[in-house]
């Protein structure tokens, strides 16, 4: 049966394989909670071994014929499925917020972003292109193509329910691959519903499993030790993530990981001030800054730190904050208490450390976690938040004097996801921008994510790219063919 969703959505509560929804094989389910309220919103089944096996079987049986379609072929039903993901954006965007507690403005942009996965790697499904060449010394032809890696588990977080699963199903499906897709325990909803949508799109049954479950180590660590999965594909904490490679070592899984961040915001004394405010505003408070590419500590030359942080402050004491699809709300509920938590042990720590509260900073009694948007100044190099992802939509300012002492700051992290720089000289920007150890750098801008961009990081914030033409790519393996005629 479906779970009815407050009249919003009829949202499938099982788990889906091969085309089909079931109960758990033992029958267990989970609970989802409206972070905003406390409610309870579903009883979602919760996915065993003996359910990923059969998610496994299934999608190996449904990859030799998906593989074999044509590209053109692949192309339209991802087509489909962007315009049928955009016809049910209000639906959908109502469930995210219901399931995960940010701003229905944050969950309407979630599935537009969504929704253009799908729409680009129709485009790239197209543009699989080898080459032919010939060996110098042996005269042979060298036949170089790129073939489906093979069935992929894909492992999606919390903060983005919709696009970080369709961030990795629709270049898995260009290249002609089928997935299994554990979502995360807080918000499984939102994949399940999209369900039915990749199936009116065309999508055949057993391309695409989703397996919601209440036991994710065991379940997601006994599929990567069987040897038909072949990559995986996971976004979340670094800390996870490294569990994760030491499990799919065993099987030489290749891994691609989108990892943890602690995106510095550096505004050099030539930049437009008003200009930095806003797209520090969307670099801090775009999904609550729950988001591993959310500005995590602001960097703030000393000729305009004070200016910077009056407006900033100004700007952020103003935003509505509640519950997230009431109308004007801007700041929803954080996702659960352990984030709310964390949120307000990393403010209390800068203030024992002689930072400042220009405003906020304080959680709400509930219930919901809430959390408002907070600034702190002078914040010590030390603290945990310049350290930590916040996760949260706390912005901690300190000050900087010359470029050099800015670029040591900003490296001195193991994390190297995302960057952001204000400044009217573009040279430098560039310049500032090449020395920075950070896969992403938003020059003026407060808005990294494109499907068109090849998203990741370094260090330890992740390996390899998603979006672009290289988000299909990871799902390929390169052939060589050496033949003579």
């Amino acid at each position: 049966m479906d779970a009815k969703i407050s009249n919003v959505l009829d949202v499938p509560n099982k788990l889906y394989i091969d085309g089909q929804w079931r109960n758990a094989s033992d029958g267990q389910t989970f609970e989802v909670l409206n972070p905003a309220t406390g409610d309870a919103l579903a009883d979602v089944a919760s996915g065993t071994l003996e359910d990923g096996n059969d998610a496994l079987d299934a999608a190996e049986r449904s990859m030799r014929r998906w593989s074999r379609e044509s590209p053109r072929h692949r192309s339209e039903v991802l087509r489909r499925a962007f315009e049928l993901t955009l016809q049910n954006r209000e639906q959908l965007a109502r469930l995210i917020t219901r399931e995960n507690g940010k701003a229905l403005p944050d969950s309407l942009a979630e599935i537009t972003y969504a929704a253009e996965f799908f729409r680009w790697f129709s485009e790239e499904a197209v543009r699989n292109i080898g080459q032919v060449s010939r060996g110098p010394a042996s005269g042979a032809r060298i036949v170089v193509q790129h073939n489906p890696i093979g069935v992929g588990l894909l492992v999606t977080p919390w903060n983005y329910p919709a696009a970080m699963g369709t961030r990795k199903i629709a270049p898995a499906l260009a290249a002609g691959c089928s997935v299994i897709i554990k979502p995360a325990s807080e918000t499984p909803l939102t994949m399940l519903a999209l369900m039915p949508i990749l199936e009116k799109a065309g999508v055949p049954a057993g391309v695409v499993n989703v397996l919601p479950t209440a036991r994710p180590q065991e379940l997601v660590d006994s599929l990567l030790h069987d040897m038909r999965v072949r990559i995986l594909s996971f976004t979340g904490s670094t800390e996870v993530g490294r569990k994760l490679m030491r499990g799919a070592a065993d099987n030489v899984v290749k891994s691609a990981m989108e990892l943890g961040g602690n995106a510095p915001f550096v505004v050099f004394e030539d930049a437009d001030v008003d200009a930095a405010v806003e797209g520090a505003l969307i670099a801090k408070l775009r999904n609550l800054g729950e988001a591993c590419t959310a500005a995590n500590r602001f960097y703030i030359h000393e000729c305009v730190y004070d200016a910077f942080a009056n407006k900033l402050a100004a700007r952020m004491s103003k935003m509505t904050v509640g519950n997230g699809l009431d109308p004007g709300v801007e700041i929803g509920s954080l996702v659960n208490e352990k984030t709310l938590n964390k949120v307000s042990e990393l403010v209390a720590d800068a203030l024992s450390r002689n930072a400042r509260l220009l405003t906020g900073g304080q959680r709400s009694a509930g219930p919901g976690f809430f959390f408002p948007p907070s600034v702190l100044v002078d914040v010590p190099s030390d603290a945990r938040c310049m350290n930590e992802e916040i996760f949260g939509p706390v912005a901690p300012l300190c000050k900087f004097k010359d470029v050099d002492e800015v670029i040591r700051l900003c490296n001195a992290t193991q994390y190297g996801l995302a960057a952001y720089i204000y400044t009217n000289d573009m040279s430098k920007g560039l310049a500032v921008s090449e020395e920075l150890q950070f896969g992403m750098i938003g020059l003026n801008r407060g808005l990294l994510s494109d499907p068109a961009a090849p998203f990741g990081g370094v260090k330890q914030s992740g390996i390899g790219r998603e979006g672009a033409h290289e988000g299909m790519m990871e799902f390929m393996e390169t052939q060589y063919i050496s033949a003579s005629w």
